[in-house]
């Protein structure tokens, strides 16, 4: 434990500048020729909408609102792919997911892809990471993989364990983490002891684990993340009269697809109102212990006079759905999963400023090279944010042209049994599916139905055929599902083969064990019949 214990200096630091004490980032000069300092926090399992409502109401996140007074949060920042690796491999490489063919947590970017901060650093940035960054292949259990390889055959297990809650420690136990907590000393004792002694700007990367759940080891091979977990220290912050309960479909009314996730996350069972309240408030706990790592940074940097040089930016790879639409985890595109939290702050960077604009995690690669003044290549997916932030004409900084009104975000992961695709503009979200007529799509008027309760696809037909006519114009989708499932199933006839006899064995006791084990040759059967 550093000195002040939890949040000690960190939380004096940010008192005294939130009351005006101490450097505060200024507005770049219009002559000024200096490159800014960069410090990227992303965490995983964050819901965006944390960051502006409902946050304030159910739990107190101070570093997060000190960004946003001192800089600028995006309201609508999306996932370009609800799970991890996919979608670390959109961040880092700028490509939407049907460019890099991350089609899951097993398969992301080759090790050697060029990534934005090998640029930087190509280009002087002295280049720090410590973390989490999951963004290449070969990574995650064996059962997350060929769960997503066999979602089209016609079975139906269970393949998580069931969402629960867990405390430990005591009222003073602050690093719950230890892992982030670890890393996060890391990244605070780089920038007090190499940072301050540079003369070329830097980029520093700092990837948490929180406040994604924890294993659950009755789960089976290499556990299920199904516990929310935390100490007194955490839950104390989280106001629990504020919690919403989500309203949940009746099972038979839910989305085909719907229906096939909360199965296989195992959260089709009775579920108490007080078991879903206190799995949020633990969420959310683990949200304030997330917010309380982002401060040491920001207090670091405060106490080697680095703050007002350093631009800041503040995300995650996805959110997490904590119980809404009868599901936790993300795989989703409703909006707990699929909304993510954006903030900015630092030299040249409005204060106090919401950005409405739909932007997802693409715009991080064109961003850091418009920041490092390295020419932004035009075959991206994303778009920089500096004229956003800093009020530009977007046609003066984008040599790819103006910045579309929506974005895509696309899943062909585990846990849902269907590729998805996304396209959020205006106030409508427009889901598509597989190939775009085998199953039902689903729209959703975020204005009128923020909670996403009612799919008002058949009222509204003719927004239907506009929205998947912009859709296809993006990607054909009907073609990249079909070369997925073929993908899906190359990748499982190269695994059994490896196998060899102990194929039987190793199947049965994946994660889906406790349903597969009650009838074993019916579901190497329906495997026999896909292949």
């Amino acid at each position: 434990m550093r000195d002040g214990g939890p949040l000690g200096r960190a939380a004096l630091a940010l008192l005294l500048m939130a009351a005006g004490a101490g450097a505060r980032p200024r507005p770049a000069a219009p002559g000024d020729q200096s490159r800014s300092n960069v410090v990227l926090v992303a965490c995983d399992s964050l819901d965006g909408r944390l960051t502006f409502f409902p946050g304030n109401q159910t739990v107190n996140l101070p570093s997060i609102n000190f960004m946003k007074r001192h800089g600028t949060v995006f309201l609508n920042a999306y996932t370009n792919s609800p799970i991890c690796c996919p979608s670390r491999a959109a961040m880092w490489s700028g490509l939407f997911t049907h460019l890099t063919e991350s089609w899951n947590n097993f398969k992301g970017l080759d090790p050697h892809y060029v990534t934005w901060m090998d640029l930087m650093e190509k280009h002087g940035y002295h280049a720090q990471k410590f973390g989490k960054l999951d963004f290449t292949s070969g990574h995650h259990s064996v059962s997350n993989r060929v769960e997503a390889w066999t979602r089209d055959v016609n079975f139906l297990l269970r393949q998580e364990g069931r969402p629960m809650v867990k405390l430990i420690g005591h009222r003073k136990q602050f690093r719950v983490m230890e892992i982030d907590w670890r890393n996060t000393d890391k990244a605070v004792n780089w920038i007090k002891e190499e940072a301050v002694n540079f003369t070329q700007p830097f980029i520093l990367y700092l990837g948490l684990n929180l406040p994604h759940p924890y294993p659950s080891p009755y789960a089976g091979e290499n556990f299920g993340s199904s516990t929310f977990l935390t100490s007194p220290y955490w839950l104390e912050k989280v106001n629990y009269e504020a919690i919403k309960i989500p309203k949940w479909s009746a099972l038979s009314e839910m989305h085909r697809v719907d229906y096939y996730s909360s199965y296989t996350k195992n959260c089709t069972g009775e579920f108490s109102k007080e078991e879903v309240r206190n799995i949020r408030a633990f969420y959310y706990a683990m949200c304030a212990e997330t917010d309380a790592m982002l401060g040491e940074i920001i207090s670091a940097l405060r106490d080697t006079g680095l703050l007002g040089k350093t631009i800041i930016i503040f995300t995650a790879d996805h959110g997490e759905l904590a119980m809404e639409h009868r599901q936790f985890y993300k795989m989703s595109m409703y909006e707990g999963s699929s909304h993510v939290p954006l903030l900015v702050m630092g030299p040249g960077i409005r204060e106090q400023q919401q950005i409405p604009n739909v932007v997802s995690l693409v715009d991080i690669y064109p961003t850091m090279l418009d920041i490092a003044r390295i020419p932004v290549p035009q075959n991206l997916s994303g778009y920089s944010l500096i004229p956003l932030l800093r009020e530009e004409a977007e046609s003066k900084a984008s040599p790819t042209g103006p910045r579309p009104s929506w974005v895509l975000s696309e899943f062909h992961g585990c846990n849902v049994n269907s590729s998805v695709y996304m396209l959020r503009t205006g106030k409508w979200k427009y889901i598509a599916y597989s190939d775009g007529s085998s199953v039902p799509p689903q729209l959703f008027d975020l204005t009128a139905d923020p909670d996403e309760l009612t799919n008002v696809a058949i009222k509204f037909p003719v927004t239907v055929h506009s929205l998947d006519k912009i859709l296809r114009s993006i990607v054909n989708y009907p073609k990249v599902s079909s070369s997925v499932q073929e993908y899906n199933k190359q990748q499982f006839i190269s695994w059994k083969q490896s196998l060899g006899h102990n194929y039987s064995s190793v199947i049965a006791n994946l994660r889906w064990h406790q349903d597969w084990l009650k009838d074993q040759k019916k579901y190497e059967k329906a495997i026999d019949k896909w292949l």
